[in-house]
């Protein structure tokens, strides 16, 4: 039986998550926790979150999680969702600035005021709703169609320093990094646990993934 630990510091809709696991996987022990022993003897690790980028970071220092997080990334199966993907990277525009991470070299921005689409109606920030993904190979977009739709909710996006860790992309109206991958640890902007059937089925490749690429 496989063992998931979702972190909890304070950020995100985590019974929504650990339902969708435990859905994906009903044979799973999923575990919402803040503790970083249950986090490092979990087989797998989930880092989710909402809101800004100055709130994560300080709730990850107050609870002593930073070193927990930079392990857990780069010893097993790791899946950050959203702010959780954000936080991955060396800083951060919003709050002014916010040091992150340092996980994967790269930079969180803003979408730019006065966006438009194709046809020149404005677009809203947050970007908020379903939007296609672009896949590049990968095991976790195993049995999910090209293009498929997932479901968005935020007003920054993953700059990669290396174009090599982007996994996915979506357009809003330009290309941007949507998913983020690198050896065992996988990270997506939308939220899985909105996304319907596409979204489970990346929670069930997840949990079937032995972290390799």
């Amino acid at each position: 039986m496989t063992t998931v630990a979702v972190i909890d510091y304070g950020m995100g809709n985590l019974h929504s998550i650990a339902k969708a696991l435990q859905h994906a996987e009903p044979n799973a022990h999923i575990q919402v926790s803040a503790q970083p022993g249950i986090i490092d003897s979990a087989d797998r690790v989930v880092f989710p979150g909402v809101g800004a980028m100055g709130d994560c970071m300080k709730a990850l220092h107050e609870l002593n999680l930073v070193d927990t997080v930079r392990s857990a990334a780069a010893t097993k199966p790791f899946l950050g969702i959203c702010l959780g993907m954000q936080a991955l990277l060396t800083d951060s525009e919003e709050n002014g600035y916010t040091d992150c991470l340092h996980i994967l070299p790269g930079h969180v921005r803003r979408f730019d005021y006065g966006l438009r689409d194709a046809d020149g109606q404005p677009l809203k920030i947050p970007h908020m709703g379903w939007n296609r993904v672009h896949q590049r190979p990968h095991p976790l977009w195993h049995g999910i169609a090209q293009d498929s739709r997932f479901y968005f909710v935020h007003s920054y996006y993953a700059v990669p320093d290396d174009a090599g860790d982007s996994a996915a992309t979506s357009d809003y109206p330009d290309a941007f990094t949507c998913a983020l991958a690198r050896n065992n640890l996988f990270a997506v902007q939308f939220h899985p646990e909105k996304s319907q059937a596409v979204g489970l089925q990346l929670l069930t490749n997840f949990l079937r993934w032995d972290g390799a690429t």
